[in-house]
């Protein structure tokens, strides 16, 4: 007996042992998340909805084919994502949902009607699919929507919402979205709606997308702001340019109803409008506009906010397709090129411009001498100019406009006429003028000589006697802040 007991107590103590001295091995996140793909990738998981935070709309009975409608079954795998709300908050009465994230898998879904976003909730990923309308898709929706109930359209100022007993009352949410990105996904309207509406949301990426076949709008967005639009490509046709039907081409890309928003990286392949801005602060950088041509009625850039404006455009690409100002106030130009008589046109709707910068730019056209800046009128004249620089733009086959001019005029006599009206954006329009008159041949006492005349963008210096001379002119249109036009 006594031999046993000590038999097992060794045996004991040799388990205890192995156990202290080689302990179970402890797995990485990284590591398990491999362990999970190898046992996954022998069996079918499409009918799983959900793994951790991550939510699959083929687990809800989204048909990735696309042959059936997907409809129900991607709003079923939102709804339930928003069911991970918490106490946490972004702004004030929105959720922080954690980074959820639609997981598309790669799949072509079939909507018969929008995917709207059930509102006051932020930070969700929706990514990696195709979104494709169908035959009977609505003609004035989006395949995905960011829109409260309480949000009204950009011509209601004020945010109100309708109470049972008929009234109104204001929203005391100004905002209901925050951080939502989409990103990997193409976004096919069926030529009927538009691809994606975003209204009173703040901070939303849409990185990486591609928009195709809108009928109306490719991407809106109204009120809030804050939409970053990067790495994308948008057309109402599939084409690389020079497409037959170019002058039929309809619908606008990107409409900007908005304040603070930041488009970057985006090419816009055909529409009939590329960007309309109607909100201020807007930036666009790297943009690459071949739509519509111009001489087809095609704009590239329309900045419609009269009067309002704060808007800057820097290294883009206007290709065969220009840009509209209307009444421009802070608006910057630069460092665009400008291809296949592009050119800007200002706008008048009541008559004003101010602090508006077009300088450093590139223009390259056909040689029929297209003017780079021209006016549109129609509306009435610009009475109310000030702060505009246009200089240093550079042309090849066009004609250069500019804000500042310098021309030199030689002759053997006592009178000497510099006409800029050709040059000049404005018509009889000079503020400024700085002259001076070089004697050419034997040097003698200088004559006496003065501008005698600034009319209709011409400069007349005399001299009291004759002189074989050089007049050089340099005159500008820009009226500074507080200063009144005496010529």
């Amino acid at each position: 007996m006594k031999v046993v007991s000590c038999f097992l107590l060794a045996i004991v103590l040799a388990t205890s042992h192995f156990a202290v001295s080689t302990p179970l091995p402890r797995r990485s996140v990284k590591e398990h998340r491999r362990l999970f793909e190898e046992r996954s990738a022998g069996r079918d998981i499409s009918w799983i909805k959900k793994n951790g935070r991550i939510f699959y709309p083929v687990g809800y009975g989204a048909d990735p084919s696309g042959k059936l409608d997907s409809s129900d079954a991607i709003i079923g795998a939102v709804n339930d994502a928003y069911k991970a709300r918490s106490e946490i908050t972004m702004l004030p009465g929105i959720s922080d949902l954690g980074g959820v994230v639609i997981e598309l898998q790669g799949g072509q879904y079939k909507l018969s009607k929008p995917i709207r976003f059930p509102p006051n909730a932020g930070n969700i990923v929706v990514r990696g699919g195709t979104l494709r309308a169908s035959e009977d898709f609505p003609t004035d929706r989006f395949l995905i929507e960011l829109w409260a109930p309480s949000s009204k359209p950009v011509e209601t100022v004020d945010h109100v919402h309708a109470t049972d007993a008929g009234k109104t009352i204001p929203d005391p949410l100004l905002y209901h979205y925050e951080d939502i990105t989409f990103q990997d996904i193409l976004f096919d309207a069926g030529y009927r709606g538009g691809g994606l509406f975003v209204i009173d949301a703040v901070r939303i990426r849409i990185d990486n997308c591609f928009v195709i076949h809108f009928g109306t709008t490719g991407i809106l967005v109204e009120k809030g702001h804050e939409t970053f639009i990067s790495n994308s490509f948008l057309g109402q046709h599939i084409t690389a340019g020079g497409d037959p039907h170019e002058r039929n081409f309809s619908g606008v890309a990107i409409d900007l109803a908005s304040n603070d928003n930041v488009i970057t990286d985006v090419a816009i392949f055909s529409a009939a409008t590329g960007v309309i801005l109607s909100g201020q602060a807007n930036m666009l950088t790297g943009v690459h506009c071949y739509n519509k041509a111009t001489f087809f009625g095609g704009v590239g850039v329309l900045i419609k906010l009269a009067g309002l404006g704060q808007t800057r455009i820097s290294n883009s690409y206007m290709d065969w397709t220009g840009i509209v100002m209307e009444d421009p106030v802070q608006v910057h130009v630069a460092d665009a090129f400008f291809l296949g008589n592009a050119y800007i046109l200002l706008k008048s709707i009541k008559g004003q411009i101010s602090g508006l910068n077009i300088v450093d730019n590139m223009f390259t056209g056909d040689g029929s001498g297209v003017p780079i800046i021209q006016l549109d009128e129609s509306n009435g004249p610009f009475t109310n100019i000030d702060q505009v620089v246009i200089d240093r733009n550079n042309v090849g086959g066009m004609q250069l406009k500019s804000t500042v001019v310098r021309k030199s005029v030689a002759a053997n006599g006592s009178k000497w006429v510099a006409n800029f009206s050709s040059e000049l954006v404005f018509p009889n329009r000079i503020n400024h003028v700085q002259y001076s008159l070089y004697e050419r041949g034997q040097q003698r006492l200088l004559p006496e000589y003065a501008v005698t005349k600034v009319s209709n963008n011409t400069v007349t210096v005399e001299s009291r006697k004759e002189v074989d001379g050089v007049v050089s002119v340099v005159v500008d249109q820009n009226l500074m802040l507080g200063e009144t036009m005496l010529m």
